[in-house]
């Protein structure tokens, strides 16, 4: 039993606390016993001289312990930090360039500042475990600002200390165990405990390699550990660790942007056409649901360069010869007009028994150098003589699903995209997309 009560392979308990810092791009309190660091990070618009002109970003860090983070007071570094704090800035540098695709990052900087408010040892393996934390927070903003298509973390990152205290492998050791240690060792892996860094000191003894293999394995068990929490704290988030591929949506719809991203979200990273800088307009003169989604697809990943899918749908109606078809967003002369589009729909359907239609989509995506692949999905109902539901778009309110006995505005979303005609095409596009 250790002094703190703990066995030789529990870690200490953590706690993260992200946007710590308002005025940071991204933040976080993490606490590890009762050692606690802030972490920020700042993104700039540039990067040092040695790399201008080369088309990467970078990383890198400073850490600094506060005066009063020890129990006699430490004087703040100067102009010429202490030895140690370079040593220890340097190996959070290091460590979270390992978490960064540098070329997806652009011609821009990011500084991780680790800022130690009270030392109880391990402060370089929780400055480098909160660092990942601020850092993803950083990527999931720049994304969400448009500054980035994608996220550029590629890895997940945390650290931990492991040692020998009186002939036993103890994890994540306090000050107290730190200072008396007869062997010393930081540990710093990926999420697929691959190591970054391994710093071990026989500060007391030699140490043997079946000592080493019992340090390493209460590692890798505190490595999982502590990366779990940097997950509950990101939440959301989370996913700008290793995002999916990156795929344009050929639309300008919210509203199909939306569900094309619940669709795909376990495949690719959608985003909109216009993030990646194009605006249009595209030319929709083909006669087929197909032959739009073609030509948007085409016209966005020519334009980009990048990957692109498009959705062409609308609604058929058997009574009045498939109209209003691949005209559908544009029935009534206004695109996107869905008030005008279903007054005009149900004044033209006056007196007409027969109300079955459907809906239809075709989706089209294109690669780079690849011919464009298609998947159409439909979905059969029935129209009302006025509109039912409050969600949804264009014909939504006037579509009756029988099975379900709602209207498409009167479904969920998770009810919509599962019977729905996009969904129905997205189901059989993933199947495509499985045989690439």
């Amino acid at each position: 039993m250790r002094l703190d009560g703990r066995q030789p392979d529990e870690k200490r308990t953590i706690t993260i606390e992200t946007d710590f810092v308002r005025t940071a791009y991204g933040s976080c309190l993490i606490a590890t016993g009762n050692t606690r660091v802030i972490c920020t990070a700042s993104v700039e618009e540039t990067v040092p001289p040695f790399l201008k002109g080369k088309g990467q970003g970078w990383v890198t860090a400073e850490y600094a312990m506060l005066p009063a983070s020890t129990p006699e007071r430490k004087k703040r570094d100067g102009i010429k930090k202490d030895g140690r704090s370079v040593e220890i800035q340097r190996l959070i540098g290091r460590a979270l360039r390992q978490a960064v695709d540098l070329k997806a990052l652009g011609e821009r900087t990011i500084t991780l500042d680790c800022d130690v408010l009270e030392a109880d040892g391990g402060t370089r393996t929780a400055s480098i475990t909160g660092a990942m934390v601020a850092l993803t927070c950083a990527a999931d903003r720049l994304v969400r600002e448009g500054r980035l298509l994608l996220s550029p973390v590629i890895h997940q990152v945390a650290a931990i200390s492991c040692g020998i205290v009186e002939d036993t492998p103890c994890l994540d050791l306090c000050y107290q165990e730190d200072s008396r240690a007869q062997v010393d060792m930081n540990f710093v892996m990926n999420e697929q405990h691959e190591f970054i860094e391994l710093q071990g000191t026989g500060e007391g003894r030699a140490f043997s390699q079946e000592e080493l293999s019992v340090l390493m394995s209460y590692a890798g068990k505190g490595i999982s550990e502590l990366m779990a929490a940097q997950r509950e704290a990101l939440g959301e988030r989370i996913s700008a660790i290793a995002p999916k591929p990156l795929l344009l949506a050929a639309t300008g719809n919210e509203h199909k942007l939306r569900e094309l991203r619940e669709m795909f979200r376990d495949y690719y990273t959608l985003q909109p056409m216009t993030a990646a800088g194009f605006f249009g307009p595209i030319d929709e003169n083909a006669s087929t649901f197909a032959g739009n989604a073609v030509i948007k697809a085409e016209a966005v990943c020519a334009a980009t360069g990048l990957p692109a899918i498009a959705d062409d749908s609308g609604l058929s109606v058997e009574a009045l010869d498939g109209e209003p078809g691949v005209h559908s967003a544009r029935y009534a002369g206004i695109h996107g007009d869905d008030e005008a589009n279903n007054d005009l729909l149900l004044s033209r359907m006056e007196g007409k028994e027969d109300r079955t239609a459907h809906f239809e989509c075709a989706l089209a995506l294109k690669l780079p150098g690849r011919d464009p692949i298609i998947a159409e999905g439909r979905c059969p109902g029935v129209l009302l003589h006025e509109r039912r539901g409050t969600g949804g778009f264009g014909y939504d309110p006037l579509f009756l699903y029988e099975p379900l006995g709602k209207t498409f505005a009167e479904l969920n979303a998770e009810e919509k995209n599962t019977v729905s005609h996009r969904a129905r095409a997205c189901a059989a596009m993933r199947e495509l997309m499985a045989k690439l």
